[in-house]
C-alpha cells in the first residue's frame, strides 16, 4: 500500500463545508455555547439496513470526509450570512470565526465490507464540534457507500467482468457525479467517462463515440472508417445507429478486418439498444465467422445488476459493460440508511455510556464506546462480527458467545475460527490525519480481495444470507440494564 501525501489529494468541498450542515446543528451549538455545556462525547455512524436488499455494503467516502474536516472553517462571508439570520449572538459568531475541528476519528478502512448496526466511524470530540460535522459526515459516507455498494453488486453480477461508469449526465449534480465516479471505482468499476473525476482521483477515463458521430458523416461506413483512421488501436464502433445487424455489424466487420490486416487487434463494437442477449450472440457468431475472434463486444443502455446477471446467466458473450444512470443514481434504493448517534459523554472526567430508547426495538442504540471484531475462518472468510466495549479484552483462540442485539435470550457460539480482526482504527487525532491515505487502486484491490473471501451466500443478488452482527456478553448486559433503568425512571 503506497503512502500518499495528504496535501496532494483532492477534496471537492475542502475549506467550504462549514455551512454544509443542517440549521438545527447551529442552533444547538449556540445553546451548548451559551450554557458552556461542551463535554467530550462519542458519536457513532452506522446504518440500519443493507441497501438493495443485499447481503453486504462497501464502505466508502472516508478520505473525502477526513480532508473536509481538516479544511473546515467559517469564512467571513459564512459569518456574515449567519449574522443576517437574526438568531445568532455576537459572541457565538466570534467563536465560530476561529472554529477548527480538533477531534479524533476512528473508522474502518475504505473498501471494507460492512454490515447493518455496526459502527463504521467513531467520533470523539467536544460536543459542539461533534454536532457540527454530523450532516457533512452522513452526506459523504451515506452517498459514497451507497454507490460503492451498487458498483460492487454490478461487478459481481457481471462475473467480475469489466465495468465502465457512464453516469455523468444523469447524476445528481456536479458533485454527485464526481463523488459517484470515485465511489463506483472503489466498488469495482474499471474506469469512468467522467474526465474531471479521472483527473481528480486518478481513475482511468474511457469513451469512444456517440450516435452523433455516425450521423455527422455521409454514411455509417465512412464514419467508422474515419474513426478507425484516428484511433486504430482502440477502435470501438457503435453499431446500432441505423440497423444493428444488417448495417452496423457488417460495416464494422469491414473496418475490423482492415485493422486486423494492418496489425491492430484492439477492436470491438458497442450495443446500445435492443435485445442485448440476442444481438450479442449474433454479433459474436459473425465475428468468429469472419476471423475476428478477438473482437470485443460491449453493451450499454440502462443496465443494472439484475439485467447484467440475467444476460450473463443466459450466456450473452459480452466483454464489457457500460453502466450509467442506474449506477450513479443507485436504482432500487435512494439512500443508505446511515445515522449518527451519541453513545457516550464525559462526566466528571470519564466517559459514561448513553442510550437512545425507542418504541421500535431496531432503533434502540447500542451504548458505550465500542470496537468491531471480525471473526474469520481458516480460509479468511468472515463468519460474524462482534460488537464489544472498547475496553474489553478479546482473546484470540477462546470460544465466544454472540448475543442478538435486540433479543437477549438469542445467541450462538463460535469456537473454531482462524483469526479476529479489529476493524476500527485511528484515522484522525486532534483534527490531524494520522493514517495513510491509500490511492483508489489500492482501495479497490482491497475491496475485491474482501469480496473474494466473503462467502457466496452473502453475495447473492436476490435473497442473500444475513450476515450476523452481534453483541458481546458485557455489551449485551450493559444495554439491557440501561433499558431497564430507563423504564423504571420514565415509565
Amino acid at each position: 500500500m503506497e503512502r500518499s501525501n495528504h496535501a496532494d489529494k483532492p477534496c471537492l468541498m475542502q475549506g467550504d463545508i462549514a455551512l454544509l450542515t443542517d440549521f438545527y446543528e447551529l442552533t444547538m451549538m449556540q445553546g451548548y455555547f451559551k450554557y458552556r455545556h461542551n463535554p467530550r462525547v462519542v458519536f457513532e455512524m452506522f446504518f440500519r439496513k443493507s441497501p438493495f436488499g443485499g447481503g453486504f455494503s462497501v464502505f466508502a467516502g472516508l478520505e473525502d470526509l477526513l480532508k473536509g474536516l481538516v479544511g473546515l472553517k467559517f469564512r467571513e462571508d459564512d459569518i456574515d450570512f449567519l449574522s443576517k439570520q437574526k438568531i445568532f449572538q455576537t459572541d457565538f459568531l466570534d467563536y465560530l470565526s476561529s472554529f477548527r475541528f480538533s477531534g479524533d476519528i476512528y473508522a474502518m478502512d475504505e473498501g471494507a465490507l460492512v454490515f447493518p448496526n455496526e459502527p463504521l466511524i467513531r467520533v470523539q470530540a467536544p460536543l459542539i464540534q461533534a454536532q457540527l460535522i454530523e450532516s457533512f459526515l452522513l452526506n459523504t459516507i451515506n452517498f459514497q457507500t451507497l454507490i460503492a455498494t451498487k458498483a460492487a453488486r454490478v461487478y459481481l453480477a457481471s462475473g467480475e467482468g469489466v465495468i465502465l461508469e457512464f453516469g455523468l449526465r444523469r447524476a445528481h449534480g456536479v458533485n454527485g457525479a464526481i463523488a459517484a465516479a470515485r465511489a463506483a471505482y472503489i466498488g469495482g468499476v474499471a474506469g469512468t467517462s467522467n474526465t474531471l473525476a479521472g483527473k481528480l482521483y486518478d481513475i482511468p477515463v474511457k469513451g469512444t463515440m456517440a450516435h452523433s458521430w455516425i450521423m455527422a458523416f455521409g454514411s455509417e461506413l465512412e464514419a467508422f472508417e474515419k474513426y478507425a483512421e484516428i484511433y486504430p488501436d482502440g477502435c470501438i464502433l457503435l453499431i446500432d445507429t441505423y440497423d444493428t445487424l444488417s448495417s452496423g455489424l457488417e460495416n464494422a466487420i469491414r473496418v475490423g478486418k482492415e485493422l486486423q490486416k494492418k496489425g491492430y487487434g484492439n477492436f470491438g463494437i458497442r450495443l446500445d439498444s435492443g435485445d442485448l442477449e440476442y444481438l450479442s450472440k449474433k454479433v459474436r457468431k459473425r465475428f468468429d465467422e469472419e476471423g475476428l475472434e478477438k473482437a470485443k463486444i460491449s453493451a450499454s443502455n440502462e443496465l443494472d445488476e439484475c439485467i447484467i446477471h440475467q444476460l450473463v446467466t443466459q450466456g450473452a458473450p459480452i466483454d464489457l459493460w457500460g453502466v450509467g444512470t442506474n449506477l450513479v443514481t443507485a436504482k432500487g434504493d435512494p439512500s443508505l440508511a446511515g445515522v449518527y448517534k451519541l453513545k457516550a459523554k464525559e462526566v466528571n472526567g470519564r466517559f459514561v455510556p448513553v442510550i437512545k430508547v425507542s418504541n421500535n426495538p431496531e432503533k434502540v442504540t447500542n451504548p458505550g464506546i465500542k470496537q468491531v471484531y471480525r471473526f474469520c475462518n481458516n480460509n479468511g472468510s468472515p463468519v460474524a462480527d462482534l460488537l464489544a466495549l472498547d475496553n474489553e479484552e478479546i482473546k484470540p483462540g477462546e470460544p465466544y458467545r454472540f448475543y442478538h442485539p435486540m433479543y437477549p435470550y438469542r445467541f450462538f457460539d463460535i469456537q473454531h475460527y482462524d483469526r479476529i480482526d479489529p476493524l476500527l482504527s485511528l484515522k484522525m487525532k486532534s483534527g490531524k490525519i494520522v493514517c495513510d491515505l491509500p490511492d483508489l487502486k489500492s482501495i479497490q484491490k482491497n475491496m475485491k480481495n474482501n469480496l473474494k473471501h466473503l462467502d457466496d451466500t452473502f453475495k447473492r443478488i436476490i435473497n442473500p444470507h444475513v450476515y450476523k452482527v452481534s453483541l458481546s456478553k458485557t455489551l449485551k448486559e450493559l444495554k439491557f440494564r440501561m433499558i431497564e433503568e430507563y423504564r423504571k425512571e420514565y415509565m
